[in-house]
């Protein structure tokens, strides 16, 4: 069965009720191509408003949740709030999450175990820094990362991998297709051998990493390539030609 392509907008610590309308209106107006899957990315206070103003056929997502229900973790979204509030998504183990706020492979992979036990489906990120790729150590780095999630996947066909070299993110500077492909072929040949080989050829792996109306097309033309994360140019009317790369 084909891989639907996948584009998640991650919006990041960004927006206002007035730029979030600007975003409703160009998704709503599209054309979004049908045969791709859209989720976005929004800060967890507009997670409701978003949701109640994006086409149905758009997806929202949380950009984090913590691994427990409720209790005393000030300052945490809960999995049972996502949902609560009409999301069926969240983002896990971003690399600003993992570089800025310190979390841990583990934790990561706690975390995504129990969005999943909760119903949600996820995005988990994984992806070396420039000074890994440096010292060829990108397999060992995201081989690592994603057996941390894979241990606690309980349901693969609710889980979106996305791959974001660190050194990529905001910089302009984009993995080139061929390095890109090469990863995505490797992460895939790992869930073949590590998990089973019907996870790896159904499970859609992204790319992300200063994806841009003008190197998108390339990116999606990848076999291994099934979509991406996009930062910066999710907030712009050019995410539409990022949606449409496969037309």
């Amino acid at each position: 069965m084909a891989r639907k392509f996948f584009v998640g907008g991650n919006w990041k610590m960004n927006g206002t009720k007035e730029s979030i309308d600007k975003i409703v209106e160009f998704l709503s107006a599209g054309p979004l191509d049908p045969n791709t899957e859209v989720v976005v990315g929004c800060p967890a206070i507009y997670m409701d408003y978003v949701r109640t103003k994006l086409p149905a056929s758009i997806g929202v997502a949380a950009q984090n949740c913590y691994k427990a229900e409720k209790g005393a973790f000030t300052g945490e979204t809960s999995a049972a709030m996502i949902k609560d509030v009409g999301c069926e998504w969240v983002i896990l183990g971003h690399s600003e999450r993992r570089n800025v706020f310190g979390e841990s492979d583990q934790l990561v992979g706690e975390k995504v175990g129990f969005a999943l036990q909760s119903g949600l489906k996820v995005i988990p990120c994984i992806g070396e820094l420039l000074e890994e790729r440096e010292a060829g150590k990108t397999t060992e780095v995201c081989f690592r990362q994603l057996k941390a999630i894979a241990d606690n996947v309980s349901d693969w066909s609710r889980v979106v991998i996305a791959y974001e070299p660190v050194w990529a993110i905001g910089t302009g500077k984009t993995a080139t297709p061929e390095q890109a492909q090469e990863v995505h072929s490797q992460l895939r040949t790992w869930l073949a051998d590590n998990v089973n080989p019907e996870v790896a050829a159904a499970t859609r792996i992204l790319y992300g990493g200063s994806v841009t109306a003008a190197n998108c097309r390339e990116l999606a033309a990848c076999p291994d390539i099934d979509g991406s994360l996009v930062g910066g140019a999710s907030l712009k009317p050019d995410f539409v030609a990022i949606v449409n790369a496969t037309q």
